[in-house]
This record gives C-alpha cells, structure tokens and sequence, in this order.
C-alpha cells in the first residue's frame, strides 16, 4: 500500500507540476556613462536656426514620450504601455546634477527603455543639450 501511494503522488506530481508565475520582464539596463563622455564639453554654440532645428528633432523623436514642453506628459498612451517614469525637464532641479556630455551620451546611446538616437549628427545632439536645458530656463 505505501508503494502505490508513493506512485500516485509521484503521478500526480509529474503530471500536475505546480505553476510557475512567468519571470519578470525583463528591463532594459541601466547604461553606465563612461566618465570620458561625462566630461565632454558641448563644442557647438547654438544660432537662432540650430536651435529651431532642434526644436523640429525633439517634436517627431522626443515629444512623444517627454511631453512638447519638456514636462514628461507625453502621450499617456505609449508611456502606460511601456510602463515610463518621464522626468520633468522643466524643473532646474531634473538636469542641475547632469553634464552636457552625460546628456549628450544618453540621447546618443540610449537609456533604459529609450532608444539610441542613431540618426541625428553629433552637432545635432548637442543642439538637443541646449534645447533640453532650455525648458527649465522658460
């Protein structure tokens, strides 16, 4: 008798295993910025007409998820959906702490889940700097 209730559990065991909840997604890592690209300088003085064209960039790649004025109210859709935490570029504070060339290398290299910005020419991404940190200075 033991035997066969031994059997059964095994059966029961093998046959019903118990559920395992799925494993977490899995969320993009955190970059490291590596100090030599922290330390970079902006090398480019913003005209009038680069910062418009910076403007343009950040309405179709940035505005989406970081808000059009730079507050981080974006479109609630895609920030739900991809479970975002957006900063608030408007506040001094957000940006005070980060270099030029940190915010250079993220917006270049991507961070977290926000994609790498392999289209635009470096010149481009410095212009971005300076419009980024403009929206806390409005």
């Amino acid at each position: 008798m033991p035997n066969s209730l031994f059997a059964l559990l095994a059966f029961v065991f093998f046959a019903f295993p118990p559920q395992q909840s799925a494993p977490p997604a899995a969320t993009p890592a955190i970059k490291v910025i590596p100090l030599d690209a922290a330390r970079r300088v902006n090398p480019i003085t913003p005209t009038p007409e680069s910062q418009d064209k910076a403007k343009s960039r950040y309405a179709i790649d940035c505005a989406m998820c970081h808000g059009a004025n730079g507050d981080g109210k974006g479109d609630p859709g895609i920030i739900s959906d991809m479970s975002l935490t957006m900063m608030d570029f408007t506040n001094p504070d957000t940006l005070k702490n980060r270099t030029d060339g940190e915010i250079f290398y993220i917006i270049k290299n991507g961070q977290g889940k926000m994609p790498a910005e392999d289209r635009a020419k470096d010149d481009e991404i410095w212009n971005l700097v300076v419009y980024l940190r403009g929206f806390s200075k409005k």
